[in-house]
């Protein structure tokens, strides 16, 4: 019998930085951002501090970014789990969650990356191609844009209050 394909990201369950599994459907009615990060990256201080400010702003109404750690674009994100979460938290600042590092290309890639890529492709194909790519995310689960590396957190602001209901 084949596996039954996952209908929204609440049906992942994935681990934390620290090795924790964590469900995705405790995020239901949350509106999500979901990105894969570096820390040495030329994107990284732009997009972590811009990152930190939608968060501090949005988070009491129902918004959570979940940040994927991935080494896979010129060896970005080299160290263990413990020196990116203190490069994140440290020298970044940053309060919302930190998962476990992932591949978000090729045969190795993360199911919830696959699942990601499978409803929300690119501009040039499916691959995700650097630090930094982002998924929304409404309350019911559904992926609804994604956004290159270049483009910055707070130009997506206006989304996010849109999926909210703060616009």
């Amino acid at each position: 019998m084949a596996e039954e394909a996952p209908k929204s990201i609440y049906d992942f369950t994935i681990k934390d930085i620290r090795g924790n599994d964590v469900s995705l459907s405790d995020y239901n009615g949350k509106v999500l951002l979901i990105v894969n990060v570096a820390s040495k990256c030329g994107l990284t201080h732009s997009n972590y501090k811009e990152l930190n400010v939608l968060y501090e702003k949005y988070k009491s109404q129902g918004f959570e970014i979940l940040a994927f750690p991935c080494n896979q674009f010129l060896g970005q994100e080299p160290g263990s789990n413990e020196e990116i979460l203190e490069a994140a938290c440290t020298m970044f600042k940053a309060e919302f969650p930190i998962f476990d590092k992932v591949e978000v290309n090729g045969k190795n890639t993360a199911p919830l990356y696959k699942f990601l890529k499978s409803q929300k492709g690119g501009l040039f194909g499916d691959g995700i191609k650097w630090n930094f790519t982002k998924f929304l995310v409404d309350k019911e689960g559904k992926i609804v844009d994604r956004y290159a590396p270049t483009t910055s957190p707070l130009k997506i602001e206006e989304d996010i209050q849109n999926l909210l209901g703060s616009a």
